[in-house]
């Protein structure tokens, strides 16, 4: 069994195994975005209706951003013990259990609860990463994993679309994304006799990668926080506003198309122009889009294509990004940069929906964009700096 960079693969390599294993890690991808984005305005409404306050809200959202957290560093060893599938399936459990009893419990139990439900999204996630990226041939590696960003960003975009006709209320969204996540097993059953192993660790300084490309794994950090922000409060920043709960959630699904639809376009940019620049020309894109809003705050229709142009920007920062770790690291090194990325945007996670929540409180109209706005013109002062330190290198 071939053994690469602490990765070997269980059966024989074939272009049948290798497919079944590109199309498992495709379908729990789908699974990680629609379950994301479906569930984190789901509770967000779910609590609003409960006469939580917005603050408490963002702090339960911010709990996502802690499971995440822990779960990406963590993820490698269970795969080690238990192997892929089980620890697919038994991230599918928890995360049906946590679902099933959100409803039923107090306030309080929310933050164990939430805190399994996306520690288990997060680890079918990391998963998805690793099991395509050892799947994928090296001469079609940039078309799978566009496909994969694709199906990424549209289950993204799936699942306010499905929380908008169901609405917030009742059993039914909660029993869709159940099903849901129950729809990975079938391919993850086929395909585990091809599925890869981790046999050993790689070590390398997190402190020491973040130096030498701080704009790159930054930007996965302002992605985090800016997405859980967006997904978290968009929905209800919408009703202060005066849109009804359905039309505010399909500026989540706006968001998520801009992810779908202008990543591929944004990735092959990455690879013909300079990515300090095209870091800060998204950043920069996405707080020019936000401020727009503030233009068109009274106009429904115009806010979508703002949210698409803006949401399509956010995450073209996370596709470049991790371009540009791929380009400066290789091995155990890409490796431990790879999941010092997961880990900013866990980070990022975190501090997005509490400085979201307390501005909304203050501002329940204003105070979501100007964090936005601030969270990415921010970044791109300081991708504009590492650019400018960095003139002339690709």
């Amino acid at each position: 069994m071939p053994d690469i960079d602490g990765v070997k693969v269980s059966g024989p390599v074939s272009d049948g195994s290798a497919l079944r294993g590109i199309a498992a890690a495709i379908v729990c991808i789908t699974v990680v975005g629609v379950a994301t984005s479906l569930t984190i305005p789901l509770l967000s409404l779910m609590l609003h209706h409960r006469g939580i306050p917005e603050f408490w809200i963002g702090i339960n959202t911010a709990s996502a951003g802690l499971a995440g957290l822990i779960a990406s560093p963590l993820t490698a060893g269970f795969v080690r013990v238990l192997g892929v599938k089980t620890v697919i399936f038994l991230s599918v459990a928890a995360g049906c259990v946590a679902l099933l009893l959100l409803p039923f419990t107090p306030f309080w139990a929310w933050f164990p609860l939430r805190f399994v439900l996306v520690g288990a999204i997060t680890v079918i996630f990391v998963i998805s990463e690793f099991w395509i990226n050892s799947a994928a041939p090296e001469h079609r590696r940039g078309l799978i994993i566009g496909i994969y960003g694709s199906v990424l960003s549209g289950g993204f975009a799936l699942g306010p679309a499905i929380l908008a006709l169901t609405g917030s209320q009742g059993m039914l969204p909660i029993a869709i994304a159940i099903a849901i996540m129950l729809l990975a097993l079938i391919p993850v059953s086929l395909a585990s006799s091809s599925a890869p192993q981790i046999v050993s660790k790689s070590r390398f300084g997190l402190l020491a990668l973040l130096m030498v490309a701080p704009a790159a794994i930054l930007a996965s950090f302002v992605f985090g926080a800016a997405e859980s922000s967006f997904f978290g409060f968009l929905a209800l920043w919408g009703g202060k506003i005066g849109m009804t709960e359905s039309a505010a959630a399909l500026l989540i699904t706006a968001i998520g198309l801009g992810n779908m639809l202008l990543q591929i376009p944004i990735g092959l940019l990455a690879d013909r122009v300079n990515r300090n620049l095209l870091l800060v020309v998204c950043a920069a894109g996405a707080c020019g889009g936000i401020g727009l809003v503030f233009l068109f705050i009274g106009s429904y229709s115009v806010l979508f294509g703002v949210f698409f142009l803006a949401g399509g920007m956010a995450a073209g920062l996370y596709t470049v990004g991790l371009t540009s770790l791929g380009t400066r690291f290789s091995g155990a090194e890409l490796a431990s940069a790879n999941g010092l990325f997961v880990m900013m945007y866990a980070v990022g996670m975190i501090v997005g929906p509490l400085a979201s929540g307390a501005a909304m409180q203050v501002s329940p109209s204003y105070g979501l964009l100007v964090v936005l706005m601030a969270l990415f013109g921010g970044y791109a002062v300081l991708a504009g700096v590492r650019l400018a330190m960095r003139t002339g290198r690709p």
